[in-house]
């Protein structure tokens, strides 16, 4: 397992954009797809997207393609989530995660908390 922690949420307004980091430890981070999920109040977490681990394959949920994307640097042990018009819809906490397999995350960040504001 890797350790992940988040950074860059805050409140923007509506139009604005954001971009996420999550720094991971552990010199085996290059093995590990990694995603980005977010989880709204009283709602399901949801992936938006993820990467391979070369980050030659992607992924977006179809209410972020277009807007959101997702890329990672091996050398820093660091993944992103660049999020332009953002929406009101899309505010949550999210949360970004490692992958050994089979699309089956087991290692987690503690998120952080993303507010669009209309």
């Amino acid at each position: 397992q890797v350790q992940l922690v988040e950074s860059g949420g805050g409140l923007v307004q509506a139009g604005g954009s954001l971009r996420l980091s999550c720094a991971a430890s552990g010199r085996t981070f290059g093995t590990y797809a990694m995603g980005w999920f977010r989880q709204a109040p009283g709602k399901e977490r949801k992936r938006v997207a993820a990467i391979n681990w070369s980050g030659g394959n992607t992924f977006y949920a179809d209410s972020v393609k277009g807007r959101f994307t997702i890329s990672r640097d091996n050398a820093k042990n660091t993944v992103y989530l660049q999020m332009n018009s953002l929406k009101p819809e899309d505010t949550a906490v999210y949360y970004c995660a490692a992958s050994s397999g089979y699309d089956v995350y087991d290692s987690w960040g503690q998120g952080t908390q993303v507010t669009v504001s209309s």
